[in-house]
């Protein structure tokens, strides 16, 4: 019998437990490797026999894609630093092709019922009418005639006869034609949005003309990007999103936001890049699908505005959703534009002309011009003016607005005749040529009677009445017509060309968004007219009538001109350019003169003493004299027709009086006398003499203060 008790027993017992527990655990262990085994099997069977079709379809579909991104523009500021445009994050849509795949039928026509009932624009620019009867937009759909560079004619195929053809539509878009609703059977045909044979209606012209916006693309007939919608809100992306449109893509971007209501016409608007200047932007490195200013300064600073794109590589799955993305270069930030612009004395222009204007019986368009003595413009309005915020959405109304014409920039643009405005540049003309002196006096009897032909003997404004003698200050207070007949011809048509020339007048100021010549009576500028020149005529030129028209723009600048001693600077809307981030300036504009006059101090102060004189008579008093500064003034009257059925009225003075600092001109397409226009002059000069042209400064944020 054994002893339990027994040493070696009790080791016996103890070994045959610890294997009975080692056979445990070994068999445990193979017990979980089986399942491991079995459960990495069952995911490769899954992957590789179950899903194996649909992952090497996903692999095989991922795309390396290219894109050339937008930069982050710059922003434009007042002269005082005062925010007027700048930017905000917005969402575009955009559509891949690929993507949508079998159903873009479907998604497409489930993409406009959302457009439609969130009230969304989309991109359709198919030149074909929007409701039957078909017609075709423009009246060269297929091609048109065209010089090349070197004056040759040729046919240029357009984008609808490029893709007609690829399309099998049109064979030869240079000699074709084809009806438009044969052209739009045809084309929803070839869109697969009909069958052969079947005519199209109402319903499928919204689709054709998203449709022909991809195909145009698909066929490498457009290479910009198609941008089906910009600027969408949230619940458009959201409804967007739920319905699982494929293709449909939500992208963020960079729209332009206006802080100011005021400045349209030198602001301007930007967007896509067209047709016309798709190649220069091309030549510049720009993205297809880039927005690029369209007119003012958006246009004339571009390419300082708009930075540097920058390029990446993106990853794309099957959806045509991003998977992964790399930067090559990255996009570089435009600089910042601070303008001479005063924008609170711009708001105050703006709303004098407007006031005036509604007090009219009939509203007429107005223009004006402020700048300093350099040339740099304070203030330039155009009246009728729009709000660049809803410029795109009411572009066609205001294109086809051909009786206010509110997209016209009178101010740089419209061409008037200076009437008695003109009187100082005579005078001035005469003095320095030395046709006469400052004490020298001519008498008014009412009538002109150099000339024998009692047709050729033209009355002063005051006939039957009379202004006896005058002097060239008393003549320029007076505006006496009779004293400017005889001088003007006594100095010459091209004495006074010369000096009209040299002030700027008839020629570009400079400015940096667009503006027109302008032109100086004489015998070319009739002859251009196919009108004869005779003797008489210099006496009308002398008073600014004639063939003489000018923008407000150059006749603010000449008054500037004259009263700062004969420094002709151009004008100019910039004054710096600041780096993105506002911590450096980039370039300060700093010009010389244009040309400098060499005039006599004496010959100046008699000109000036004589528009001073104005603006203390009755008529003038009472508006200017509660401004803190004296002022100097001209009116001018001019006629718009050989008849004076109807007159311009012309307005241009300076301040202050012994140290002038801005010069200004007003015009009132169809005033009755430029005097009507002194309260108006007042009122501007008052906001800006009684602010020192600082009222409500502020700096944005990271802005350097000037």
């Amino acid at each position: 019998m054994n002893n339990p008790f027994d040493p070696g027993h009790i080791q016996e017992e103890k070994a045959e437990r610890e294997a009975r527990r080692l056979k445990l655990r070994t068999n445990l262990l193979i017990a979980l490797f089986c399942a491991v085994l079995g459960g990495f099997m069952a995911v490769l069977y899954q992957t590789q026999i179950v899903s194996g079709a649909s992952y090497r379809s996903s692999t095989n579909t991922h795309i390396t894609r290219s894109e050339q991104v937008d930069s982050i523009r710059g922003e434009i500021l007042d002269r005082y630093g005062r925010m007027l445009v700048t930017n905000e994050v917005s969402y575009n849509v955009t559509l891949d092709w690929d993507a949508m795949g079998k159903d873009r039928i479907a998604i497409l026509t489930r993409l406009l019922e959302i457009s439609r009932e969130e009230g969304v624009e989309w991109t359709d620019t198919m030149p074909l009418s929007k409701t039957a009867p078909w017609s075709f937009t423009t009246d060269t759909p297929f091609s048109y005639q065209d010089k090349d560079d070197d004056g040759e004619p040729v046919t240029v195929v357009t984008s609808l006869g490029r893709l007609s053809k690829k399309c099998g539509l049109v064979k030869n878009p240079e000699t074709e034609s084809m009806p438009a609703s044969d052209w739009y059977a045809a084309i929803c045909q070839a869109f697969g949005l009909v069958e052969k044979g079947e005519a199209p209606t109402q319903a499928h012209r919204e689709l054709a003309g998203v449709l022909y916006e991809l195909y145009l693309r698909l066929q490498e007939v457009n290479n910009n990007a198609y941008v089906f919608a910009r600027g969408v809100d949230i619940t458009f992306i959201t409804k967007v999103k739920e319905n699982g449109l494929d293709g449909v893509r939500i992208q963020t971007a960079t729209s332009r936001r206006y802080e100011t209501n005021y400045a349209a016409h030198i602001l301007g608007v930007t967007g896509a890049i067209t047709r016309e200047s798709a190649e220069h932007y091309r030549e510049l490195g720009y993205p297809g699908n880039a927005t690029v200013g369209r007119d003012g300064l958006e246009l004339a600073f571009e390419e300082r505005l708009h930075g540097a794109s920058g390029s990446r590589l993106m990853e794309l799955d099957n959806e045509g959703n991003i998977t992964s993305q790399e930067w090559r270069t990255e996009p570089e930030p435009g600089e910042n534009a601070v303008l001479t612009l005063d924008i609170a004395l711009q708001a105050t222009v703006e709303d004098i002309l407007a006031q005036y204007a509604a007090r009219q019986d009939e509203q007429k368009p107005m223009a004006a011009a402020v700048v300093d003595m350099t040339g740099g413009v304070l203030a330039l309005a155009s009246y009728p003016t729009y709000d660049l915020s809803t410029f795109w959405e009411n572009y066609s109304d205001l294109s086809t607005d051909n009786e206010n014409r509110p997209l016209f920039n009178r101010a740089t643009r419209g061409l008037y005749a200076p009437g008695s405005t003109f009187k100082p540049l005579t005078a001035i003309a005469a003095l320095s040529s030395g046709t006469i002196t400052p004490t020298e006096r001519v008498e008014c009897t009412g009538k002109y009677l150099f000339y024998s032909d009692p047709g050729s003997q033209p009355a002063c404004w005051i006939w039957p009445g009379r202004h006896g003698f005058e002097n060239v200050t008393k003549a320029i207070t007076d505006s006496c017509n009779l004293f400017f007949y005889d001088v003007g011809r006594r100095t010459t048509i091209a004495t006074l060309q010369e000096y009209a020339s040299k002030f700027g007048l008839g020629e570009y100021t400079g400015i940096e968004i667009p503006e027109e010549k302008g032109r100086v009576a004489g015998p070319e500028t009739n002859a251009a007219f196919d009108q004869p020149w005779y003797d008489g005529d210099t006496m009308y030129a002398a008073i600014g009538q004639g063939n003489n028209a000018f923008t407000p723009l150059q006749l603010a600048n000449y008054v500037a001109t004259l009263v700062n001693g004969g420094n002709h600077y151009a004008c100019h809307l910039l004054k710096e350019f600041k780096s993105s981030d506002y911590s450096a300036v980039t370039e300060v504009y700093d010009e010389a003169p244009l040309n400098t006059i060499d005039l006599d101090p004496a010959h100046v102060q008699a000109v000036k003493q004589g528009m001073y004189d104005l603006s203390k008579t009755w008529s003038m008093a009472r508006y200017f004299d509660s401004l803190p500064v004296e002022v100097g003034c001209k009116t001018g009257t001019a006629e718009t027709s050989s008849h004076a059925a109807s007159t311009n009225a012309v307005f241009v003075c300076f301040a202050p009086y012994d140290d002038p600092q801005v010069a200004l001109c007003l015009v009132a397409e169809g005033g009755d006398a430029g005097g009507s226009l002194a309260e108006l002059a007042a009122g501007i000069l008052a906001q800006y003499f009684s602010t020192d042209g600082s009222l409500n400064t502020a700096a944005g944020e990271n802005t350097l203060l000037p």
